[in-house]
């Protein structure tokens, strides 16, 4: 029998699969799988019980498709799916390791910026000397999982990373902005210089199930229109080994070429809380998850 999928509730319709998801909801039922839902706004409040009310008791396996969950909350969900009957087929520990960077930045150290970070929960720490396991020059400035991107300037970019008053105040706004939302601690990145993106095959999500690359997508946030002539998909073999040595069943990848032509590892995820850009076709990751054994 085939894994359940379950995807967020809408907030107004917890009978409805969330809007964002709408679509891969349809796709499960539409090749015969089984789809459940989840209220996503409960399990961050901290009621996993309410949160997995309309999961049918005996479901079996299951994967989770929705929005991001932060570590303890998955911890908690994983618990009141097993009580349910209902495990979840990616357990917490390996959800952590795709999910958060120090889980998974010591497999690709080779293949992604170099990066150093806090111990989780630690933010009075001297940022400075941070920085200085790090090379000099610019960096950007992340939690375990998310940067601040959209306020670069702000609270993402540090032109110098040995700049210790320019650090510090990129470092205190994405703290601020980043509010009781902050995962884990505070992680500091080399900066690479890519290709900008003016097609969609200049960044690439790559779907791994089980250590083989299953689906190679264009990045969520990159352009909707596909280059006629579009760069060709990089080389695969050494990332492979490293999604071989996290030994997640679910992952993505996150690639972007440097300017000197180098396909690089930007970012890994666990696939569950992946986003697909818009143009991808709504079927295949159903069809993914469905054919997976559980």
């Amino acid at each position: 029998m085939p894994p359940t999928v379950l995807y967020c509730a809408d907030p107004l319709h917890d009978r409805r699969a969330d809007g964002h998801f709408a679509a891969e909801a349809r796709e499960v039922r539409a090749q015969g799988g089984t789809r459940a839902l989840v209220d996503h706004d409960a399990l961050l409040r901290g009621d996993a019980q309410r949160a997995v009310a309309h999961v049918p008791e005996g479901s079996g396996p299951c994967w989770y498709r929705g929005w991001m969950i932060p570590v303890d909350r998955y911890r908690d969900l994983a618990r009141e799916l097993a009580r349910r009957g209902a495990p979840l087929i990616v357990t917490p520990d390996r959800y952590r390791a795709a999910h958060e960077l120090p889980g998974w930045y010591r497999e690709f150290a080779e293949l992604t910026p170099a990066g150093a970070w806090t111990e989780e929960g630690a933010l009075g720490v001297d940022v400075a000397a941070l920085a200085r396991r790090l090379p000099p020059g610019p960096g950007i400035v992340k939690d375990y999982v998310k940067s601040r991107k959209h306020e670069w300037d702000e609270a993402c970019y540090v032109p110098d990373l040995h700049d210790p008053a320019e650090l510090a105040r990129v470092v205190g706004r994405f703290t601020e902005l980043q509010g009781e939302w902050l995962a884990g601690g505070i992680v500091l990145r080399a900066f690479e210089l890519y290709e900008k993106p003016v097609s969609a095959a200049t960044e690439l999500r790559v779907w791994w199930l089980d250590g083989a690359p299953r689906l190679v997508t264009a990045h969520p946030d990159g352009p909707a229109a596909h280059d006629p002539d579009p760069v060709p998909a990089p080389e695969l073999a050494r990332i492979a080994d490293a999604v071989a040595r996290l030994g997640c069943r679910f992952v993505t990848t996150d690639l972007a070429r440097r300017t000197d032509g180098v396909w690089r590892v930007v970012e890994v995820g666990d696939g569950q809380v992946s986003d697909a850009h818009p143009a991808t076709d709504p079927g295949l990751l159903p069809s993914l998850l469905l054919g997976a054994r559980p």
